[in-house]
């Protein structure tokens, strides 16, 4: 039997994300990295790494955002997952996360620290069942959601991805 996404939503207790999708953190370090000793930016301590499960079926997609800290993304169950990175000079990236790697496909993509993303499933049909593992760990102050308005007008050649992968 095909495990569709509600059986890997209720499975692994995925809940909404507010960048899109579901997801359920799995792990946040017992070390704690000193705001001292983090890079300029961070507005306080934070746990070395965090992980969660993260989920994104059909035309549900995770919004151009980014983050203070390096993420790497780990494919576990579906179809390939896109995920589209700009750096802050606007050189842009996709990446297929996937396990066919005579498609091109990679089982794992590092998105740096201060670069703009956002995913979506290769078909726009199906599902994707990922990992994210973020050092330092995740915390929402370091969480920012794009604008697109604000994205076109910084990365205009990327307009077409930007306001299709946008919210507001």
């Amino acid at each position: 039997m095909e495990k569709n996404a509600r059986y890997w939503i209720e499975k692994l207790q995925l809940e909404p994300h507010p960048e899109g999708g579901y997801f359920r953190q799995t792990y946040r370090s017992e070390v704690v990295i000193a705001r001292e000793a983090l890079p300029a930016g961070f507005s306080g301590a934070r746990a070395a790494s965090t992980a969660i499960y993260f989920l994104l079926e059909a035309k549900n997609f995770s919004a151009f955002h980014r983050l203070r800290s390096d993420e790497v993304w780990h494919f576990y169950a579906g179809e390939p997952l896109m995920v589209h990175a700009m750096d802050p000079a606007g050189k842009c990236s996709s990446i297929r996360l996937g396990r066919d790697l005579d498609a091109g496909e990679v089982p794992q993509a590092i998105v740096s620290a201060g670069g703009w993303f956002a995913s979506h499933v290769a078909d726009w049909k199906s599902f994707a069942v990922v990992g994210c593992t973020v050092a330092p760990g995740f915390d929402f102050e370091d969480f920012e959601m794009g604008k697109r308005e604000e994205l076109v007008a910084r990365y205009p050649r990327h307009r077409v991805l930007i306001e299709g992968l946008t919210r507001a």
